[in-house]
């Protein structure tokens, strides 16, 4: 962890992890969770969603020195709901419109239906995050090979 990680509060940790679920989930499952919330609020567009390109960083063995890996494309947008609250939508690909849902639940979750936003949406979506990476564990494990136990056949 970095320095600049420690120094983070309660309140952006929590944002930092809705943020990431918001960048992964599926776009398909975040535009029907979103939509059985009543009374979505209007907004006004501070950035409207457009897409670009990003530079990915890594680090062998996480530790390393910084290189770059590549470019990756992104949508992005940000908003301030009629209430004051800003949100930013940064999501993998082209898709203009989960960058704008993504934006939305993130300016919602900085105000009061914040409880209401993460049982409909994050949640669900935290839920199918879980299913997905237990069923990649499972598939993965599956073919692994334990050599210790194999018998080589000189008894």
């Amino acid at each position: 962890m970095g320095k600049a990680e420690a120094a983070l509060s309660p309140e952006q940790e929590a944002r930092r992890a809705w943020m990431g679920l918001l960048a992964k989930s599926d776009a398909a499952h975040l535009a029907e969770c979103l939509g059985a919330v009543p009374a979505l609020p209007s907004f006004d567009w501070l950035r409207r969603p457009e897409v670009g390109g990003v530079m990915v960083r890594g680090r062998m063995g996480g530790t390393g020195a910084p290189f770059n890996l590549g470019e990756m494309t992104v949508a992005r947008c940000s908003l301030r709901l009629e209430t004051g609250e800003v949100g930013h939508g940064y999501v993998q690909g082209r898709d203009k419109q989960q960058a704008e849902q993504a934006a939305l639940v993130d300016a919602l979750m900085q105000g009061p239906r914040a409880d209401e936003l993460r049982d409909a949406v994050l949640v669900p979506l935290e839920e199918a995050q879980v299913a997905l990476r237990t069923a990649r564990a499972a598939k993965a494990a599956a073919t692994k090979v334990d050599f210790f136990t194999m018998v080589r056949g000189e008894d």
